[in-house]
């Protein structure tokens, strides 16, 4: 075999998602310190342009566009010969009480982080499955194992993306391709400034902002200790930088037998603990949280 021929032997190559901010972009940027070939890709191309200046490959690729996954797909396998990696980390946090949140808008929720995922795995598997060896990685919160007020739609993005995750370990471990997933607590990205759109937080100005949710009226106390206390911590206390997830991410994909599951950060390794504790306790804590702020 003439040199050179086989460059996926010396230079592994990742397909990352939404990395127009936060940890998709210094995920990037790790995979490129490691040495692989990057492929950043973003819905908006301009939002990516210094990480192409950096040296990744970029590609326009909205997560709900089938045809913007296949296009994007084919060309990687055009140009490298294999995707060794699949990092699904575009996303974003739907929150607000259950009832105020429109089905149109849980919906939107489920097509980016689940569909959106489920499109991409669906699309590279077949390469994986035929070189025998690959890792996706989905990006997923500890709000994927323990769900709070106000997050039931986010949280039940997540925990489908960890059920789907535990099942399609099992079915490709066959074939030499592992599932990996990420589930980090609070994050110092721009995560936290949509969410509070979506939940209806008040704009720079000060005015109220339904963020396109059915208000109810019953819920009031809700949004209002979701606006003061920083429910999602992204500047709060125990929040990581994104780079910290971005390493845990590119050690999944280049470990030989990487864990099931990583949770980046202190927060986020306590936090999951929380799913063995009662209901009850869970309940009565929720409640404390409450009238403490309240």
């Amino acid at each position: 075999m003439a040199p050179g021929t086989d460059r996926r032997r010396v230079q592994k190559t990742v397909l990352i998602t939404g990395c127009s901010s936060g940890i998709g972009r210094a995920a990037a940027r790790a995979f490129l310190d490691e040495g692989w070939t990057v492929y950043a890709t973003a819905r908006n191309p301009a939002d990516i342009q210094t990480l192409g200046e950096a040296g990744c490959e970029l590609a326009t690729l909205d997560v709900t566009d089938q045809s913007d996954i296949d296009r994007v797909v084919d060309r990687i396998l055009d140009e490298e010969g294999a995707i060794d990696a699949l990092i699904n980390n575009a996303g974003y946090g739907q929150f607000g009480p259950v009832e105020d949140v429109p089905t149109a808008k849980v919906h939107e929720q489920f097509d980016v982080n689940v569909y959106g995922p489920h499109r991409l795995i669906k699309a590279v598997l077949p390469g994986m499955r035929r070189e025998r060896d690959g890792t996706i990685v989905n990006v997923s919160s500890v709000a994927g194992r323990v769900s709070i007020p106000g997050g039931g739609v986010y949280s039940g993005s997540k925990f489908a993306v960890e059920a789907l995750s535990d099942a399609l370990r099992n079915e490709v471990a066959e074939y030499g391709v592992d599932v990996v997933v990420v589930e980090p607590g609070p994050v110092q990205t721009n995560f936290a400034k949509r969410a509070e759109r979506e939940a209806g937080a008040d704009d720079a100005d000060g005015e109220a902002d339904d963020g396109g949710l059915d208000r109810s009226g019953a819920y009031e106390e809700f949004y209002a200790i979701f606006e003061d206390t920083q429910l999602l911590g992204g500047d709060g206390p125990g929040a990581i930088e994104p780079e910290v997830v971005a390493d845990a991410i590119v050690n999944a994909a280049s470990a030989t037998q990487p864990p099931a599951r990583v949770q980046p950060g202190t927060v986020a390794r306590i936090g999951v603990l929380a799913r063995f504790l009662p209901d009850a306790i869970l309940d009565r804590g929720y409640e404390l949280v409450r009238k403490f702020t309240s």
